[in-house]
């Protein structure tokens, strides 16, 4: 299994497809660490005109929403890189027959989708909690003091937990399909599956804002399909520790969470991609390759 997991990661770290997320990754990172420099200064200037109180839930507000912009698309860049490296990780073999010289080894099927699983988890667990600390490190260090905010280091740890939690989900559902559908199939469940987590997200949070329990409601059946975007919302809460804030919006904006997603969720999470990967085994078990 773990020969499987070194050969998958390896794989995947010479495809050109990783070679250039990592490069369009650096690009991401020195644009996004340019714009918080220039927002830095010229947020600096602001506080000869503004002052006390104002001044301060201005630069929250503007603070923690260029946070939270880094944060989300850092989450969407990981999503589409878990997603494109896990829906091809068993079809692709059976398309190319590859498959074949490795059942031909004495390895089971279940020790070949753990293996699969394992390489492809632990390379998009790092690069997740890698992206997460270059931009947060980002906002800290280069946004000069006007625009850092005070997070402290507990708060990561919990928030970046949290944060590889989307990419452990979405290569286990990944691998699933991946055992069932062609990779293009695949590929087009779980990324409009992915895109629904978000809007039912959004939803729920405009619910909670105008107060009203149907909306909430399709955004909380939406994150029992799928609980990426509840993910998101819980890292966002447990970084800028808006728990039971009524002055959550002003805190983190759009990118934070107005109803907080539950512990319990993150164990249903958590719970949900092994549930995957066990399926995974079953259902690549039962396939006729």
């Amino acid at each position: 299994m773990w020969t499987i997991s070194k050969l998958t990661f390896k794989e995947i770290i010479s495809k050109r497809i990783f070679l250039i997320t990592i490069i369009m990754t650096l690009v991401f990172l020195t644009l996004y660490g340019t714009a918080i420099y220039f927002a830095g200064r010229e947020g600096a200037e602001v506080e000869d005109a503004v002052q006390g109180t104002e001044l301060i839930l201005m630069q929250q507000f503007v603070s923690s929403q260029l946070l939270g912009v880094g944060l989300y698309f850092s989450s969407f860049i990981t999503a589409l890189l878990a997603i494109m490296s896990s829906v091809s990780a068993i079809s692709g073999e059976v398309s190319s027959h590859q498959i074949d010289t490795w059942l031909m080894r004495p390895i089971s099927r279940s020790q070949f989708v753990l293996g699969k699983f394992f390489g492809l988890a632990l390379l998009m667990i790092a690069y997740a909690v890698a992206l997460f600390f270059s931009i947060i490190f980002l906002h800290q260090g280069i946004g000069v003091e006007w625009m850092s905010l005070d997070i402290e280091p507990i708060q990561m740890i919990k928030a970046v937990s949290v944060f590889a939690i989307q990419p452990f989900v979405l290569i286990a559902f990944g691998i699933l399909l991946s055992t069932r559908m062609t990779t293009l199939n695949a590929g087009i469940v779980a990324i409009i599956l992915y895109g629904a987590a978000f809007i039912g997200g959004f939803i729920e949070q405009f619910g909670a804002v105008v107060e009203k329990a149907s909306l909430v409601n399709i955004g909380i059946i939406m994150s029992l399909v799928f609980p990426i975007d509840s993910m998101y919302r819980k890292m966002t809460v447990l970084l800028f520790d808006s728990a039971n804030d009524p002055l959550s919006l002003a805190q983190g904006g759009m990118f934070t969470s107005v109803s907080t997603p539950g512990n319990i969720m993150v164990w249903y999470a958590v719970l949900y991609g092994i549930v995957a990967v066990l399926f995974s085994i079953y259902s690549f078990k039962k396939r006729d390759v």
